[in-house]
């Protein structure tokens, strides 16, 4: 019997616990995805996930994973990239709003594949590319994911990473903080009837690894050249590296 603990927000819970836990998280976020991501960002992370594309740089004839990309947002754009994007998502409630949004888009030839980042079930050398864009913080154990991440792209391979950190402005530092920890749970329930779920989404920020040790984990699941590009001083940080 294991006595390791992991963090969901700042409780700490079996690994199993967290799993199950933020799956209800994700299960009832679901249909509000936009709504959750406006709330927590301002609505400014449309403009981040274009800029993660951007970096991406997807390519006609390629094969990218998007995991954890269970809507789409991700997929949408490289897909019209001229991408091959296969969407994974480890929770089938998001899949389902994903897939929806494709159909009201009329967009087509995604793959949509229910996985655990954590044991994936794609072969070895699969994908020219690896993205997931604020998805990463909620893996129970994040070195299990890189290390997946890493088995399943080709030589050559690209990952990329993009996530909440923690800004080094100083001011902004504390004015987003009380933000984010005092209004966007009470948007929450005003918007969206579900407080705790957009707290833990905050707590969970705060939980994760600055900018310079999570480029570290990413170096040690064997990545080359890894590097952090970080927006707003670090309220978000594109994280990639190289499979060699």
């Amino acid at each position: 019997m294991t006595s390791e603990t992991v963090s969901f927000g700042y409780a700490e819970v079996t690994p199993e616990e967290k799993t199950e836990r933020v799956g209800a998280v994700f299960r009832s976020v679901a249909s509000r995805y936009d709504l959750m991501n406006d709330a927590m960002s301002g609505g400014m992370h449309r403009l981040w996930k274009d800029r993660f594309v951007r970096r991406v740089n997807p390519r006609a004839g390629e094969h990218i994973l998007d995991m954890a990309g269970g809507t789409g947002d991700i997929a949408f754009r490289m897909a019209a990239r001229g991408a091959a994007v296969t969407v994974s998502d480890i929770n089938g409630a998001m899949l389902e709003v994903g897939m929806e949004r494709a159909r009201r888009r009329n967009i087509e030839g995604l793959v949509w594949s229910e996985q655990n980042a954590e044991t994936l079930t794609f072969e070895d050398r699969r994908f020219d590319g690896y993205t997931i864009a604020f998805g990463i913080r909620n893996v129970t154990h994040i070195d299990k994911a890189l290390a997946e991440a890493h088995r399943v792209l080709k030589r050559g391979g690209r990952f990329f990473c993009l996530e909440f950190s923690t800004t080094l402005w100083p001011g902004f530092r504390e004015l987003y903080d009380s933000y984010s920890h005092h209004l966007v749970p009470r948007l929450g329930k005003l918007l969206a009837h579900d407080e705790e779920s957009y707290r833990y989404l905050i707590e969970s920020i705060r939980r994760f690894p600055d900018m310079e040790r999570f480029k570290a984990m990413i170096a040690d699941a064997g990545f080359v050249r890894p590097s952090v590009e970080p927006m707003l001083g670090g309220l978000v940080a594109i994280h990639s590296g190289w499979k060699i």
